[in-house]
């Protein structure tokens, strides 16, 4: 009597038994791996067709040394991700690939502690939880990119485009073009004097877009001396706004739209009406960004696709595939933050 007559649903047990095989032969022929005749592994597979029978994840996992799940630890304070709309768009577009593909994504949050991001991953590596995994918020001496190559682990990058991360593929993201786009648009405006509020100088990214307005400012012949980091949080942002009000720019570009909303509050508390007396523009281009007073002026950048680009990447050197997917490139959406500057007194 087969399982279907009993109502149960068919196991590798019972199709190594139907076919008068072990389980391991059965695992043998249904991944085309020597060790079983051809006569066995036909057999073998005529069987699991007429019970219907397809391996479930743990089963495939089993069958081919495989977690068939992808990975993506982060050292951050989880309050951070609450307000990143990078991290939950980037998500979207990973499980956008993963959808379909059997794969699940494991995600760990670990605190500030980089430490405790590469015994994780180590972990995970040891308990074979995972089959690649993604890196993201790249540091500068960052050991994880040489570390995931070390534990025999598929990996992929994500961060600016040009970023060295050894052996892994790195997921480039032309941020630079859009701070250049942002200074391009200022000095169009008649702004000399423009700022730059950075984010976390600890992250390549953060790093890399202040390198972008350095480079854009003297392109243009101006200084590249007014500057401040924000640490991509509202209290960081609202704090170099401060200090850099005193040295009264026309303009100022921040790394990110949460530090552009606290520095417009900021400018407001010090009696400036934005754009009059201060242009302002951000980066990533929230929801909220378009339905602020005034509409903010950013960055336009696609987590989503992002993430879809590096998830596909992921899956291709997983399975020995070759693969390269480009990440779209950053888009300035001009709005009534910026105008031409007041006249020099």
């Amino acid at each position: 009597m087969s399982p279907e007559t009993l109502g149960t649903p068919p196991t590798i047990a019972d199709v190594a038994r139907l076919a008068g095989v072990s389980k391991g032969a059965v695992s043998l022929a249904l991944n085309d791996k020597p060790g079983v005749s051809e006569e066995t592994r036909r057999r073998v597979k005529q069987v699991a067709e007429q019970l219907n029978w397809r391996p479930s994840i743990h089963a495939r996992a089993m069958l081919r040394s495989r977690a068939f799940a992808v990975g993506l630890v982060l050292a951050r304070d989880p309050r951070q991700l609450a307000v990143d709309p990078f991290f939950a768009g980037f998500l979207g577009g990973v499980e956008s690939v993963l959808n379909g593909s059997g794969l699940v994504l494991v995600l760990q949050v670990v605190g500030e502690d980089a430490d405790k991001e590469a015994d994780s991953y180590r972990r995970l590596v040891r308990e074979r939880r995972i089959d690649g995994a993604f890196l993201l918020d790249i540091r500068h001496e960052d050991q994880r990119p040489a570390l995931l190559p070390a534990l025999g682990l598929p990996a992929v990058a994500v961060g600016p485009a040009g970023m060295d991360c050894g052996r892994v593929p790195v997921v480039g993201i032309r941020d630079g073009d859009g701070i250049a786009a942002a200074v391009g648009h200022l000095v169009e405006l008649g702004h000399r004097k423009i700022a730059f509020v950075e984010g976390a100088p600890a992250y390549r990214h953060s790093t890399s877009r202040l390198d972008a307005w350095r480079q854009a400012m003297r392109a243009h012949g101006l200084s590249a001396d007014l500057h401040d980091a924000g640490h991509f949080t509202g209290q960081g942002g609202a704090a170099a706004t401060r200090r850099l009000l005193r040295r009264r720019p026309t303009a100022i570009i921040y790394a990110s739209d949460l530090m552009a909303i606290a520095g417009v509050s900021v400018a407001r508390e010090a009696g400036l009406d934005v754009p009059r007396d201060l242009s302002v523009t951000g980066f990533d281009d929230n929801p909220e960004a378009a339905h602020l007073h005034p509409p903010l002026t950013t960055v336009r950048q696609d987590p989503v696709a992002v993430g879809a680009v590096a998830a596909e990447l992921l899956l291709a050197q997983i399975d020995g595939r070759q693969a390269t997917p480009e990440s779209p490139a950053p888009q300035l959406i001009v709005r009534a933050s910026t105008a031409t500057p007041l006249p020099m007194r």
